[in-house]
Formats: structure tokens, sequence, C-alpha cells
């Protein structure tokens, strides 16, 4: 039972952690990544199916995205989806391919991003830590139905405070990686 807990709480923060990564990992950074289109869905026959799944997405250039449909008839169905997408990309289609260019930042965006990243960062603290709370207040249930010793409760108790504040560095050193990014 000790060791489960430990487990659970280990297995919930990492799946917070693993959020904010592709969160982070969505924010755009004036150079081409095939996950800028990873939230655009395109009506494919009737399904919604996200664009690397009915197309090639290739980087050639850092500023530049290039997408080749499988299905040629699907071109300007991507291309709407994109539009209407609002990730502030334009599409410009060609005979079997789309190319999107990715405009540089300016530095009044770059600081916005940053700020951005801070309150992803934040939430995912809080995140972390309300895990913490719920499994202490579990913790202490068990303890006062005399599953477990008083000794083990404290103990468990401090692992999962370790682990909190292990994932919150991890947090803090990702987020630093991610700042320098955007600001270089």
């Amino acid at each position: 039972m000790y060791e489960e807990i430990f487990k659970q709480t280990e297995v919930e923060m990492k799946k917070a952690e693993e959020a904010f990564l592709k969160e982070i990992g969505t924010l755009r950074l004036g150079r081409a990544s095939v996950s800028l289109l990873e939230e655009v869905f395109v009506d494919y026959y009737g399904s919604k199916l996200p664009i690397n799944q009915i197309a090639t997405i290739t980087i050639p250039q850092p500023q530049l995205l290039l997408i080749q449909p499988w299905d040629k008839s699907m071109l300007e169905k991507i291309v709407k989806a994109i539009q209407v997408s609002n990730i502030g990309l334009n599409p410009l289609p060609d005979a079997s391919v789309i190319r999107i260019s990715v405009p540089p930042l300016s530095q009044e965006r770059r600081n916005e991003l940053v700020k951005i990243l801070k309150k992803m960062e934040e939430q995912v603290k809080i995140e972390i830590r309300e895990i913490r709370r719920k499994k202490n207040e579990e913790i202490k249930k068990i303890e006062k139905d005399k599953e477990i010793s008083e000794d083990e409760s404290f103990k468990l108790i401090e692992r999962i405070q370790k682990l909190t504040d292990k994932f919150i560095e991890e947090l803090e050193k990702k987020t630093s990686t991610k700042e320098k990014e955007i600001l270089k």
C-alpha cells in the first residue's frame, strides 16, 4: 500500500509534466516546427484528422514548413483548415504541396511568449502541489483508520514532498531552457 500510493503520485505528477511539455512545444518560436500544426484538424471524408495523418510534413529550411498531402484532393481542405485554425500562419498551395513560411518573432512577441510560458509553468506547479495535497490527505486518512503507522505516514509524506520538489525543479529547468530558446 505504501509503495502503491507513492507510485500513483509519481504517475500523476509525470502526466502533468508531460502535458506541460506538450503544451510548451506548441509555442511558436519564429521557426518551423511540426508541432505548430498539431492542433489543426482536417475534415477527411467525414472524420476530423490531424494533418500529420493525411500528409507528410517536412522542414526543408528553418523558416519553412512543407506539407505534401497523400491524397492530392485534400490540398484545398488542408489549406482551409490551417486558415481557420487561427495559428497565425499563411499557407500557400502549390501544385502538389503547401508551403508555409514562418515569420521571425519580434522582441515584443518574444517577451509575451515568455510571460505565457511562465503562466503555463505556474499552472503545472499548482497542479503538482494539488496532487501532493490530495495524496497527503489520503495518507492521513489511512493513518487515522490505523492501516499504517504514524512513522510510515510521516515517511511517505516526506517521500512525496521530495518527489514534488524534484518535479518542480525539473519544470523550472525545462522552463528556463525554453525561455532561453524563445529569447535568442
